[in-house]
C-alpha cells in the first residue's frame, strides 16, 4: 500500500458528492414547481470508504497509482424514484446536462443481475473546481425505485456480513424478494395515475390550510384583530368537526380562504385610497 494522504485524495470526491446532491435536489424542486410532480423522490450520496476502495482495487486488479481511473464509484450518488417509468426520465435529464459528461450506462433493470439486483447506473465525469484548479472526477449515479433501493440495501448488508459468499438459502430468498419487489413496482406503475392524483390532492389541500392560517395571521398586521379572531374560530370549527383519519371539509376551507383574501384586498384598496 502506498503512503498517500487519503484525506487529501478523497477531498475532490467529497466535493463532487456534495455538489451533485445539491444540483439534483435543485432539479427536483424545479420540476415540482414546473409540473407539480418530480420524478425524483429524494437524493443521497456517499464517498466510498477507504477499506472498500482497497478491497475493490484488489478484486479488480487496479494498481494503486490508477485508482482515479480504475475505481469509478468512489463518488456515488443515489437518486430514488417512485415509479420505474421515472428512472428513464431522470436518466434523460442527466444526459442533457452540460455540467457533466456521461461516459457510459449500465441498465440493470432490463438486464437485472442473477442475484435479483435492479438499478440503472450512469458513470459520469464531473469537473470539480478545487483550490488548485479544475479536476475531472469519476462518479457513479444510481437511479432506482424505493423498492429496488430497499432490496439493494439489505443485499449489500448481507454480502458484507458473509463477505460476498452468501449461503444458498439466503441467496434464493433474496432472489425471491427481488421478484416480489419487481412485482410491487409493476403494481404501483399500473395505478400510477391514481397515486399521482391522490398525492397532488393532498398537497393542494395542505397548501390551502397553510395559506389560510398565514393570511389570518396577516390580519393582525393590518390591525384587523376582531376579524382575525372570527376567521380563526371558523378555521377551528372546520378543522375540529372532522374525525381523525377522515378527510377535512376542504370546500369550506377554500371558501374561508377566499373570504380572508377578499378582506385583505379590500383593506389594501381602502388604505391606498386614504393615502391619496
Amino acid at each position: 500500500m502506498d503512503g498517500r494522504d487519503w484525506g487529501l485524495f478523497l477531498l475532490p470526491y467529497e466535493q463532487t458528492v456534495e455538489e451533485l446532491k445539491v444540483k439534483f435536489k435543485t432539479m427536483r424542486a424545479e420540476l415540482k414547481k414546473r409540473e407539480e410532480y418530480a420524478p425524483i423522490e429524494f437524493v443521497t450520496g456517499r464517498v466510498k470508504r477507504i477499506s472498500s476502495i482497497l478491497d475493490k482495487a484488489k478484486r479488480l486488479n487496479v494498481p494503486m497509482d490508477q485508482l482515479e481511473q480504475g475505481i469509478e464509484d468512489i463518488a456515488g450518488i443515489r437518486i430514488m424514484c417512485q415509479f420505474v417509468e421515472d428512472i428513464r426520465r431522470v436518466a434523460e435529464y442527466i444526459r442533457k446536462r452540460k455540467d457533466l459528461t456521461v461516459l457510459y450506462e449500465k441498465d440493470y433493470i432490463t438486464n437485472y443481475k442473477e442475484s435479483g439486483y435492479r438499478s440503472f447506473h450512469m458513470i459520469v465525469e464531473y469537473p470539480v473546481q478545487t483550490a488548485v484548479g479544475q479536476k475531472p472526477v469519476l462518479a457513479e449515479i444510481q437511479i432506482r425505485t424505493l423498492a429496488m433501493n430497499f432490496w439493494a440495501t439489505i443485499e449489500h448488508s448481507l454480502s458484507y456480513k458473509y463477505r460476498e459468499s452468501l449461503p444458498d438459502n439466503i441467496r434464493k430468498r433474496l432472489q425471491t424478494a427481488a421478484e416480489a419487489a419487481s412485482v410491487l413496482d409493476n403494481e404501483m406503475s399500473s395505478i400510477r395515475e391514481d397515486i399521482l392524483e391522490a398525492q397532488k390532492q393532498f398537497e393542494d389541500d395542505s397548501n390551502v390550510t397553510s395559506t389560510v392560517l398565514a393570511m389570518i395571521h396577516q390580519l393582525y398586521y393590518y390591525h384587523l384583530v376582531n376579524e382575525a379572531m372570527a376567521f380563526q374560530e371558523r378555521f377551528n370549527q372546520i378543522w375540529s368537526r372532522t374525525e381523525p383519519g377522515e378527510p377535512h371539509d376542504m370546500e369550506s376551507m377554500r371558501q374561508l380562504l377566499e373570504e380572508v383574501r377578499e378582506l385583505i384586498a379590500a383593506y389594501k384598496k381602502n388604505d391606498h385610497s386614504d393615502e391619496a
